[in-house]
């Protein structure tokens, strides 16, 4: 959670500087960077991301075979699949996401198919209105989810033909300037 705290305060930071005009004073940017350390902190901050949707990832997969129970947010009475998001955020990275799956896309920013990267949200429609489910992007068109009453948290292929024809979109998710806890009220 640190990390979307020092990220907006390294971007006020650079903007008490003005604005390189040319490339001389893009390079005089770099140089002042560098010196200052800000380069490797943003390097570091980058890194953090990376190893924080990592673990979201694998602390994800330590929930397989929990079962689905409707309205359901944790392990010990079930999850549904936006319980099981909104666990998995909140435990692993420290923010609290909408309860519901169509709150859940609202709030989060839209990405690609192409783009997914591991930690991103996979929205589809199960029940006939848009974004109706959801699951954790795990990377190579895989996800984690808690998919139905009578089944348990586990990993899908996104190519498999019931989820292709239902997909509507990924989703990622980034802190709000102000409150990095919460996201989307």
């Amino acid at each position: 959670m640190r990390f979307f705290v020092l990220l907006p305060a390294l971007l006020i930071s650079f903007a008490a500087y003005a604005v390189p005009q040319d490339e001389h004073s893009a390079d005089d940017m770099q140089r002042m960077l560098a010196d200052k350390g800000l380069i490797a902190q943003l390097n570091q901050v980058r890194q953090t991301v990376t190893d924080r949707t990592s673990e979201l990832v694998v602390t994800a997969v330590g929930f397989l075979g929990v079962p689905y129970r409707r309205g359901g947010n944790s392990a010990d009475t079930g999850f549904d699949c936006s319980g099981f998001v909104r666990a998995m955020y909140n435990q692993t990275v420290g923010l609290v996401l909408p309860r519901r799956a169509v709150e859940q896309a609202a709030a989060t920013q839209p990405v690609a198919r192409a783009d997914l990267k591991p930690g991103d949200l996979v929205f589809f429609n199960t029940m006939r209105r848009a974004f109706s489910h959801v699951g954790i992007y795990m990377g190579e068109g895989k996800f984690i989810h808690s998919p139905r009453t009578g089944s348990e948290v586990r990993v899908e292929d996104m190519n498999g033909s019931y989820w292709q024809r239902r997909f509507d979109g990924g989703r990622r998710v980034q802190a709000v300037q102000g409150d990095a806890t919460k996201i989307g009220d």
